[in-house]
């Protein structure tokens, strides 16, 4: 099959190149950096070079493909993530129908059902309303849960303060998955036959902010680690003294109440979804510790 993906070579769009090269299939990977284009190439994939706010660099990107991966790149640079999602979606949309695209798979959200209160999902939630727009295009949602690597950005509080925290409390359940995991169920909902528009969840694990809390401590030689639990103002400025965007900051204290409600997970728990991914929390833990080690 030939597959044009989008995202560079980041965290999903890394190993879902070289798992659809190793299977045999000829990939191009779209990116907006000159300087990936070696990186591309040594993995084996054809490099496509522009800006995918473009749509005719795009449709060109996308031509002759038989599934195109799409995702919105993360930014903090923006002042309205919902506006933002739904043009780069826009962009797409106008690509894939000028190539032509009959197939595409989508990388979304947990929690992208809902319309609003979800910080920065919300703006999947426009991507996906803008995607099903396209007519005769079959479309596979990929509603991933919260990334693993996301607890990355908590290695300054656990190093300068001695805990772990946010503006939730300690037993929130939290539906966790690692990127790989996620490349993987992209790679095969590309090879299968979906058709209309339709949603597949994935996660690698569940468990509760202190129970990721205590594996984290285990991992990096703190065990008595703890989870202290903020109030929003306390969340925000706590963010935004780390060096986050006060708009971004807000944004994700609001996705942090939506975790606290336990909204993100409804439509998630009625497919009676389960984790599956490869990676479990134990997993993480020991990659989280090799970072913070570093």
């Amino acid at each position: 099959m030939k597959i044009t993906i989008t995202g560079s070579l980041g965290n999903i769009s890394k190993p879902l190149a070289k798992q659809l090269i190793a299977a045999g299939h000829q990939v191009t990977v779209v990116s907006s950096k000159p300087d990936k284009k070696a990186d591309i190439e040594a993995l084996g994939a054809t490099a496509a070079i522009g800006s995918i706010g473009d749509a005719e660099f795009l449709s060109s990107a996308f031509a002759g493909a038989d599934v195109v991966y799409t995702m919105v790149p993360p930014s903090f640079a923006v002042n309205d993530y919902r506006k933002y999602a739904s043009v780069f979606a826009h962009n797409y949309a106008a690509a894939i129908k000028s190539a032509g695209i009959k197939r595409i798979v989508n990388l979304s959200s947990i929690g992208a059902d809902i319309d609003g209160g979800t910080g920065p999902i919300a703006g999947m939630h426009e991507a996906e309303i803008v995607l099903n727009q396209l007519d005769g295009v079959a479309i596979k949602h990929i509603r991933p849960g919260i990334f693993y690597v996301n607890l990355y950005a908590n290695i300054g509080m656990i190093k300068n303060l001695g805990f772990n925290g946010g503006n939730y409390s300690a037993d929130t359940r939290l539906v966790l998955v690692h990127p790989n995991d996620i490349a993987s169920v992209i790679a095969e909902e590309i090879v299968s036959d979906f058709e209309g528009h339709s949603v597949r969840f994935v996660s690698s694990d569940e468990s509760t902010a202190g129970e990721v809390t205590a594996a984290l401590g285990a991992a990096i030689g703190k065990p008595d680690l703890k989870w202290v639990e903020f109030t929003d103002e306390q969340a925000i400025g706590g963010m935004i003294q780390a060096g986050l965007p006060e708009y971004f900051a807000n944004l994700y204290a609001e996705m942090n109440t939506a975790l606290r409600n336990g909204i993100l997970w409804t439509e998630y728990d009625a497919a009676g979804t389960k984790p599956t991914g490869k990676t479990k929390l134990a997993d993480f833990a020991k990659e989280f510790a090799v970072v913070f080690g570093g």
